[in-house]
């Protein structure tokens, strides 16, 4: 709903600017084959940046269409306050005028104003030969200061790539997140920009040394850690190259073939490289032409490792435990019974003959006599007794005999000689 009302808001503001004062008309000249680039910037409508954040917003489009060309791109850069037209004009729109309309609005006052681009494309012969590279270090905002593309053309031309001095160029340039490139790690590390330099001249001995050097890189998607031997110079000029990306094209190709176009791209997708070999520009696949990939069977898999490992564990921790716990259970019966049979210690009277001394002969290891045992009525029987529920119980003394004779009956000896 919120998307709904601010394109009928700006389409309002379209339609009665369209038809108010306040329009400007401006004409740049632009060369086919070869990146413009134009900053709308609060000056041109005669405003004054007040500090405000996103204090100005514009709206581009080709006049009389709700966009821009397939080859113009608009973007905003906070950090400069400025909006960036920018882009390759193929062949195709070779002497031909290209008006862009802005719709230009002031947050601050509300104040809106119209003004109308009309790029004239030149015709200009494509460039034979060009060099792609990948700058790590910049924004592709940054390479929209005239002064660093003069820079970046100075080392080509004094060093690298003299016999293009004449005609060297800027063809293609645009941000590397936009072209797949990931985004940074940390906001405050740069996107990256990608240039292509194109010349009609030859390329020089210098060259194609470098590129023979950067070659084996190819199979590498990027590497920030590899150093050349021009190295030094681009560093010294505030340029931090991704030797990875780091081509020599010779094309006789439309412009359109670049990714600017994406519709026309198909057309030209065959170019040759420094030594006449046909080399296929890369497009980006269709959506359906993906492959698809299946995370159902890994999924399974992760889980079903650790839980095999897991079930193993405490299968094998159970096991342990209940060997453990019956050994232990072995040996505390046995140690009980042992320490019940050391404090056991039962003796029983066994007289040899009737004139022999009592002797005590111990029981530990004699068989167990019923005849033995105490029954409730046994003299020795105490209810409540400990020595009831034992195995062993004490046994009956020796009966009791005469002696002497028949005339003293109140003398009775014990076996043994004791006189009672």
């Amino acid at each position: 709903m919120r998307s709904l009302l601010c394109a009928i808001f700006w389409m309002v503001l379209m339609v009665s600017s369209s038809h108010g004062k306040e329009t400007i008309f401006i004409t740049d000249d632009v060369f086919a084959s070869e990146l413009f680039s134009f900053r709308i910037e609060p000056r041109i409508f005669n405003w004054t940046y007040e500090g405000l954040s996103e204090q100005f917003q514009y709206r581009t489009s080709l006049e009389g269409y709700p966009d821009l060309p397939s080859w113009v791109r608009y973007m905003y850069s906070s950090e400069y306050h400025s909006g960036f037209l920018y882009g390759t004009p193929p062949l195709g729109n070779s002497d031909t005028k290209v008006p862009i309309e802005i719709i230009a609005l002031n947050r601050l006052t509300y104040e809106t104003k119209r003004m109308v681009l009309s790029l004239a494309v030149r015709r200009k012969k494509p460039a034979k030969n060009s060099v792609h590279m990948k700058i790590d270090n910049l924004n592709w905002v940054h390479m929209m200061d005239p002064g660093r593309i003069e820079n970046l053309k100075n080392i080509f031309r004094n060093d690298l790539w003299p016999e293009s001095r004449s005609d060297l160029h800027v063809v293609f340039m645009d941000s590397a997140v936009k072209l797949g490139a990931r985004l940074p790690l940390r906001p405050q590390q740069r996107e990256g920009v990608v240039v292509h330099l194109g010349s009609n001249a030859d390329f020089s001995s210098r060259m194609l040394e470098l590129h023979e050097e950067v070659k084996p890189l190819y199979k590498i998607t990027t590497c920030t850690y590899k150093r050349t031997s021009v190295q030094t110079t681009f560093e010294n000029s505030g340029f931090k190259l991704d030797w990875c990306a780091f081509r020599l094209t010779a094309t006789e190709d439309d412009i359109t073939a670049l990714p600017h176009h994406p519709t026309d791209g198909h057309k030209h997708n065959g170019r040759a490289d420094v030594h006449g070999q046909h080399a296929f520009k890369w497009d980006a696949p269709l959506k359906s032409e993906l492959p698809d990939r299946n995370y159902s069977d890994e999924v399974a898999i992760s889980f079903a490792i650790p839980g095999m490992i897991f079930a193993l564990l405490i299968c094998g921790l159970t096991i342990i435990l209940c060997f453990q716990h019956e050994k232990l259970m072995q040996k505390t019966s046995k140690s009980e019974y042992s320490m019940a049979a050391a404090n056991v210690q039962m003796v029983q009277y066994s007289p040899d003959d009737a004139q022999s001394t009592i002797k005590l002969k111990s029981i530990r290891d004699a068989p167990f006599d019923d005849n033995h045992s105490i029954s409730p009525s046994d003299s020795f029987y105490r209810e409540g007794s400990p020595h009831i529920g034992n195995m062993y119980m004490r046994p009956k003394p020796p009966p009791y005999k005469m002696t002497g004779s028949s005339k003293s009956p109140g003398t009775v000896q014990r076996n043994g000689g004791i006189e009672i």
